[in-house]
């Protein structure tokens, strides 16, 4: 029985989509392979961590008692004795903002710790980097 050319091209085309699909480890569908779109996840709140902690990165703006989360792009600032979080803040306290020192916390509040910031980090106190 002889193959012809066209079957010969179909049989080869049939072994290597075989031969990709099988050696890249299936589709993926959409632009991040399967690794990249794993995401950690942190224990619920009553659950004990087991060493994995999850880190919030902030700026903190002494001069004018602010904190920036890095990572949400959110401010946390104090308005008539209340907390407020915002994408962006008021025009008054932005042109104000000065130096500020980087911070890591295990909370997603970092005013929690407001009143330990404020004393750690007065304002005008802060080192400058060269």
């Amino acid at each position: 029985m002889k193959l012809h050319i066209i079957d010969k091209l179909l049989l080869y085309l049939l072994f290597c989509i075989f031969f990709v699909f099988f050696s890249s480890g299936g589709v993926h569908i959409g632009t991040n392979p399967p690794d990249a779109m794993a995401k950690k996840v942190s224990p619920p709140p009553h659950a004990k961590a087991h060493g994995y902690r999850a880190k919030c990165v902030y700026r903190y703006y002494p001069f004018v008692g602010v904190y920036f989360d890095v990572y949400k792009k959110a401010y946390f600032y104090l308005e008539g004795g209340n907390w407020r979080v915002s994408l962006s803040l008021p025009r008054d306290i932005r042109v104000r903002l000065g130096d500020y020192v980087t911070i890591e916390m295990d909370t997603d509040k970092p005013y929690t710790r407001y009143e330990e910031h404020k004393r750690k980090y007065p304002p005008g106190q802060l080192k400058k980097k060269n």
